[in-house]
């Protein structure tokens, strides 16, 4: 069974940084895509960040580019986003998700495995 699991979420100040976490059990953590998505009150899910198996490559959505940074470590079974400069738009519920497809601008598709969510609010 897989079972994936976010941390880091916080109540932050417009301007801080936060670190989220995501690790992730029941898989083959190396054999898998993983990305960052996010959802506001009354949005949709937006692909943040997607990274690939072996973290060679990296994508980013534009709202988030140069601000946030996606990193994994496959012996630890750990993916995070480092969030920097964080701004009231970008307060939402941040999910990791597992076994999908990267693509341009925030476009993430066909991931199979998610975890629960952790809340980020961003207050000006």
């Amino acid at each position: 069974q897989v079972q994936m699991a976010e941390s880091g979420g916080a109540s932050v100040q417009a301007g801080e940084s936060l670190r989220l976490s995501c690790t992730a059990s029941g898989l083959t953590f190396d054999d898998h895509t993983m990305a960052w998505f996010r959802q506001a009150p009354g949005n949709g899910r937006e692909g943040v960040s997607c990274i690939s198996w072996s973290g060679a490559y990296t994508y980013y959505a534009d709202s988030v580019e140069g601000r946030f940074t996606i990193s994994r470590d496959n012996d630890k079974n750990t993916l995070w986003l480092q969030m920097d400069n964080l701004q009231p738009e970008d307060t939402a519920m941040y999910y990791c998700a597992a076994n999908g497809r990267c693509g341009d601008s925030g476009h993430y598709t066909d991931f199979d495995y998610w975890g629960q969510g952790t809340q980020v609010t961003v207050s000006s």
